[in-house]
């Protein structure tokens, strides 16, 4: 390890952040690669290490013999600032190279909150901040992940962004790369052969022009780039890349565990859920494939918990399968199984028997809403009896701990409506001391976890005001004091972040100045309460003309051009058009498996439909 490096780790927390050299780490000689790949996430190390998408490109990238990828985080403030102050570039785990050193440096993009972040970590590498200021074709930057659906707010940093899935595409793009390189091309001259790839986005090869009262008038490609670009997704889960090991820290991670990834997409619809609609159409992969998978990881790193991810996994159709396959060995050699994203509609005394064999903690359950109708303004296709008879099911069980989240701030919420939260969660105390098989001599505990709700792209929502600051304040406290019982606690988020999440997600490009700014005055890691600088951003966005309430505010109406107008995840407008005015009418629409809504998405598996 280099010396300088060597002497900062004893000044800093937790120095196994930075030191690499972890079980199933990739270790390549670089002078026998044609292409080295920075794969940056904006974030701290344990954060970034629990993240599967990370692990899936890690292995895929480092499977081609003529790639080398590297992981790269965002040190913490402590480290930041011995590296700055000694002269230490960000540098990748793997070789401990500077940055600057890669040819492609790529970014994922998980929340709204790290792009600060992004800029931080160029910065520390001696990379320029703006595309248009890298003229060379070195240390090409990309980025993709859900926040790439609006590539805007960061447009301006970015030189192509990969949308959708990456597991095809990744390798569309280096192989590109390594031509480009072999043969000599210009920047340019690259970007506008990956223009063409069905899933690559240039963003300075479109024009935007904005109207009068600040709207957006225009999109217009250059350059050759397509109208529209349509995201990229793997229509064949079981033939798809995935790793036979994870690379596995010296410390705690945030999810210090195996993922298997059941499936993609989700059937269900809830209207306030980006990820429901932008993973669509629903992939599922074989119980069998996911069981050897599981095996296999085990076995070469030594994790003794795996957890079965999706965004739901109770409706994965071979969950029972896959449950009767893995809990023989699973039992056996003392694997812990973990079943996150249950379902309050069908999470049956079957299931419930078997997660019982596997999870002790608490259940966690997500009503969203607490009124039947603001449920079924948000499509969430539960009722109350259903939450009650999810609960008893929990509660003769053995269970004695329920989590339940829900959103303040809904779109045409009301005071009852927030009532309802405090009135569901008391309902539920009530239902535990009413059984007569409840677990004896034990309390229940009841945590209630509210979040602000936040409108966000390509959701039938996208077109709903946030409510603002001090209405989401007003609600928290009256939530609060709607709350009866000590077996019930809670907790919000903070209503800042929300609202700057909010600005940040409908975004266009004239917010790549302000990010600049505010990041240049020392924000950075803001989804960080310790961190976080909401003044700053405020004070940025004064003094640049820029009102933040034009972004998240405001009411958006049907034939208004999204700053993502020119994106195609997969659903189309008008889908978005009928569900939001379905929502105003209270009216829900069927899951998927139940009837096509014809949102669109199948069209990209060529038209498949469940109907």
């Amino acid at each position: 390890m280099d010396s300088t490096i060597e002497k900062l780790l004893l000044q800093v927390q937790k120095p196994g952040r930075y030191t690499g050299g972890e079980l199933n780490a990739v270790v390549k000689d670089k002078d026998k690669v044609d292409v080295r790949f920075a794969f940056c996430f904006p974030d701290e190390y344990q954060i970034g290490m629990s993240h599967l998408g990370m692990k899936i490109l890690y292995g895929l990238l480092n499977s081609r013999e003529d790639c080398w990828c590297e992981r790269v985080f965002a040190p913490w403030t402590d480290m930041e600032a011995l590296m700055r102050e000694n002269g230490v570039p960000l540098y990748a785990l793997e070789s401990l190279d500077p940055v600057s050193d890669f040819d492609i440096i790529g970014f994922t993009l998980q929340y709204e909150l790290s792009f600060t972040n992004i800029l931080n970590m160029l910065d520390l590498a001696g990379v320029p901040l703006r595309a248009k200021d890298r003229t060379e074709l070195k240390n090409l930057v990309i980025a993709g992940g859900p926040c790439a659906c609006n590539p805007e707010p960061i447009a301006d940093f970015i030189d192509l962004f990969s949308l959708g899935e990456g597991e095809e595409i990744t390798h569309e793009i280096v192989d590109l790369y390594k031509q480009a390189k072999l043969e000599g091309w210009s920047k340019q001259a690259f970007l506008e052969k990956a223009a063409q790839i069905d899933g690559v986005y240039v963003p300075s090869f479109y024009e935007i022009t904005y109207k009068e009262d600040g709207t957006i008038g225009g999109i217009t490609p250059t350059h050759g780039a397509p109208e529209k670009v349509t995201k990229r997704i793997v229509k064949d889960l079981n033939s798809m890349y995935f790793p036979e090991d994870f690379v596995v820290p010296f410390i705690e991670t945030v999810h210090d565990r195996i993922m298997l990834e059941v499936m993609r997409g989700c059937v269900r619809g809830c209207r306030f859920c980006q990820a429901g609609f932008i993973y669509r159409p629903l992939r599922e992969k074989d119980s069998a494939l996911l069981n050897g998978q599981g095996v296999a990881l085990c076995e070469s790193t030594g994790y003794e918990e795996i957890s079965l991810s999706s965004l739901s996994t109770s409706d994965y159709s071979h969950l029972e399968d896959l449950l009767s396959d893995m809990l023989p060995w699973t039992e056996r050699d003392k694997v812990n199984l973990s079943l996150p994203s249950l379902r309050i509609d069908n999470f049956s005394p079957e299931l419930m028997e078997k997660v019982a064999k596997v999870r002790k903690s608490g259940l966690t359950f997500a009503p969203e809403a607490g009124t039947q109708r603001l449920r079924d303004v948000i499509n969430k296709n539960i009722s109350e009896e259903e939450i009650m008879n999810t609960c008893r099911t929990a509660f003769e069980g053995g269970y004695t701990s329920v989590k339940l989240y829900f959103m303040l701030g809904l779109p045409t919420e009301t005071l009852e409506d927030v009532e309802g939260i405090a009135e569901t969660a008391q309902r539920v105390v009530d239902l535990y001391y009413s059984l007569p098989n409840r677990p004896k001599g034990k309390s229940v505990s009841v945590s209630v976890s509210v979040s602000s709700f936040v409108p966000k792209p390509f959701t039938p929502f996208e077109f709903e005001p946030q409510d603002t600051r001090e209405t989401l304040r007003q609600k928290q406290a009256h939530l609060l004091a709607s709350l009866r019982s000590k077996k019930i606690s809670l907790s919000w988020h903070n209503v800042n972040v929300s609202f700057l999440e909010g600005v940040l997600a409908r975004g266009d490009r004239r917010l790549c100045g302000v990010i600049e700014q505010a990041w240049r005055r020392g924000c950075h890691f803001d989804s960080w309460d310790e961190c976080f600088k909401i003044d700053v951003w405020e004070q940025v966005m004064q003094e640049l003309g820029v009102d933040p309430a034009f972004y998240a505010n405001r009411r958006r109406s049907f034939e208004e051009i999204q700053p993502w107008a020119h994106i195609d995840f997969g659903v189309s407008k008008a889908f978005l058009i009928r569900e939001n005015k379905k929502a105003h009418e209270g009216l829900t629409t069927p899951n998927c498996r139940q009837q096509c809504s014809g949102c669109a998405a199948n069209k990209l598996l060529g038209g498949a439909c469940f109907a």
